[in-house]
């Protein structure tokens, strides 16, 4: 028996974690990184041409942004906004901020595009597989009977959102939210708006392995983001992706998992059937303008496994790129909008 705890992303970002620093050539454009631990993982954001003194404002204002994301969406904690609608117990409209039901309101939206493949409801099965925010030790395969109790606490389609004024609304006094599918999206999206609002024009914003970037990097180029070959305990680039004025999120079931008996339970959790993905599909990598929609659809998209995803995604004209295992190793499946993307 073991597990692999999951500790980022699964999109590389070819750049070392460090303090806010201007780049060592005096030739190249200024570049300021800044990075530190948010929402259980870790962020990184990189800076060209901003003059040093604005970096300390810079930094704090960044901090501000991530702290707040997390105080009003994180499940670890039981002081957040989202906890307080979690422990509500009525069917009435529970007030909440305009960024939570923004969330919200986009999970949904993906929701109904992958058919449930995506639901934020899905917090009972996730506590049910050990995956949740309070980890049991040891682990083991729920019940047939445990499932079915589960299942029957979610259903995104038993949650309401309005975004004026903001409120959410459970169908049932039961169901709780998990926003952990697409919250670091959001957070991604809140910090490069924030960079924009301050008129900085090349910029990488990554939490968590996902992505947003505009411009260019200190080489002149768009911003390099590599996607990891899916494998476990292996730090290799699969495919190196140019971002700028979009953002990349990959979905993977190799790096959070167990076993037990020899069988591997990924914590990628198909709604629909209450239990782990079992499918070929290692990784789904999806490149659109906002981070927010390519972090849920990446989600979706793996859940619902290679076929299904690569007709939605095409249906939907998506820029996704698929790694499938095979017998013979890793095989690759793209939309057309993410070959024209990743031509030079």
């Amino acid at each position: 028996m073991r597990r692999a705890l999951l500790q980022a992303g699964c999109v590389l970002v070819a750049v070392a974690l460090s303090a806010c620093r201007p780049a060592p050539s005096d030739s190249a454009p200024e570049l300021l990184t800044f990075g530190g631990p948010v929402m259980g993982t870790r962020f990184l954001v990189k800076v060209v041409g901003r003059p040093p003194r604005d970096a300390e404002s810079l930094e704090r204002e960044i901090g501000r942004c991530l702290d707040e994301i997390d105080r009003l969406m994180s499940t670890y904690r039981p002081d957040s906004e989202l906890s307080r609608f979690n422990r509500f117990d009525r069917t009435e409209w529970f007030p909440v901020s305009e960024p939570t039901a923004r969330v919200i309101a986009e999970a949904v939206r993906v929701g109904d595009l992958t058919g449930g493949a995506l639901d934020v409801t899905v917090g009972p099965l996730v506590d049910l597989w050990n995956f949740g925010p309070e980890r049991r030790p040891g682990d083991r395969v729920p019940s047939p009977q445990e499932l079915d109790r589960a299942r029957e606490r979610i259903g995104y389609d038993r949650l309401d959102v309005r975004l004026a004024p903001p409120a959410v609304r459970k169908k049932k006094p039961d169901l709780s939210v998990d926003l952990s599918a697409i919250a670091k999206g959001f957070a991604v999206d809140a910090v490069a708006d924030l960079l924009e609002r301050r008129s900085i024009e090349h910029y990488m914003v990554e939490v968590g392995g996902e992505v947003r970037a505009r411009g260019r990097n200190p080489r002149g180029r768009p911003w390099q983001i590599a996607v990891e070959v899916p494998l476990e305990g292996l730090r290799a680039i699969q495919r190196v992706v140019p971002v700028s004025g979009s953002a990349l999120a990959t979905s993977g079931d190799y790096r959070n998992y167990f076993e037990v008996e020899g069988v591997r339970y990924s914590h990628i959790l198909d709604p629909r059937t209450g239990r782990p993905i079992r499918h070929e599909l290692a990784s789904a990598s999806v490149l659109a303008p906002t981070c927010i929609e390519a972090d849920a659809l990446a989600t979706g998209l793996m859940v619902l496994g290679p076929e299904a995803a690569l007709e939605l995604a095409e249906r939907e004209g998506l820029a996704v790129l698929l790694i499938i295992r095979t017998r013979g190793g890793f095989a690759e499946r793209m939309t057309p909008r993410m070959e024209a993307a990743l031509r030079p």
